[in-house]
Formats: C-alpha cells, structure tokens, sequence
C-alpha cells in the first residue's frame, strides 16, 4: 500500500500506528461495513465528519460509525447557533480527501476538531487512513494530541 498523506504526517511525528486495508465496496462506504469486514467492533472504529458552522465556518467531529452526530450538541460544543453537514461534493475541495476516505489527520486545512468522547474509554482507536480501503490504528492519545481535539459528547442520546 501506498502511504498515504495522513501517514506520512503520522510518521513525520514519530508516532506509532498500524494499517489494515480490506475490500471496500462502492455500494456501501460505511463505517460499520469497515468495521464488519476487519472484524472490529464498531466502538473502535471512528467516522470522520465535516460540517460548517454558521459562525466559525468548517469544523470536524469524528465520532464511532454506529452512531449520529447530534447537530445540537455539534453546535454548541463548536460554539455555532447552527451546523450543518458539507456537501459530499465540497468534501475533496476542502479536505483533500472523498468520501469514505476522510482522514481527521492530514486535510489541506487545521480545522476545529472535536472527538466523541468514548475515545477515551479506548486502548486502540480506527480512523481513516485518508483513503477508502484502508484504516489507521493508533492510541486515541496520539490522535487527540495530534489533531489538537478536544473531547465531547457528540452523538444522539
């Protein structure tokens, strides 16, 4: 595999992660069938989640892939009124990366960045590895310090 640029930046940082890659299909990008063919729990494995908020303009939550984004909490742990989902299509502009594929390590811009706060309940956590197929395992510490992150409750109750 490729490395990608969410690894290099890893590597850059000397900090230590392993990558699992596994068979993707266009039909279904979803996290929790990442999770399934890898043989994760769900728990573990992480979506990456781009928004813009009505004041600070775009910001990112990464969240387990089971779960939903709560946009009411999104907004006032981000400090909006409002927040709303980016278009799919504004994703690579923005990011560097498509869908099914969003890195929170590596996008083109450092953009406020809040974790679900489960993470922290976790010895290893699953991100993207910033291309579809294939993910990043690493200490949710390494993440949070690295993203600059913050933790929150972030997904419908």
């Amino acid at each position: 595999m490729t490395k990608t640029n969410a690894m290099r930046l890893l590597d850059l940082a000397k900090i230590s992660y392993q990558t699992k890659e596994y068979a993707y299909e266009e039909s279904d990008l979803s996290g929790v069938h990442a999770a399934q063919v890898l043989g994760f729990a769900p728990e573990m494995v992480f979506k990456t989640l781009v928004t813009k908020g009505d004041k600070t303009g775009p910001v990112v939550f990464v969240i387990p892939v089971a779960e939903e984004l709560d946009l009411k909490k999104a907004a006032k742990v981000s400090k909006n009124k409002r927040i709303e989902m980016v278009h799919v299509k504004d994703l690579l502009g923005l990011t560097g990366y498509i869908r099914g594929g969003c890195s929170p390590i590596g996008m083109k811009k450092k953009f406020p960045t809040f974790v679900d706060e489960t993470v922290e309940l976790l010895e290893e956590v699953s991100i993207s590895a910033g291309v579809r197929g294939c993910q990043i395992l690493l200490h949710p510490e390494d993440l949070l310090n690295f993203t600059e992150a913050q933790t929150a409750d972030l997904t419908v109750s």
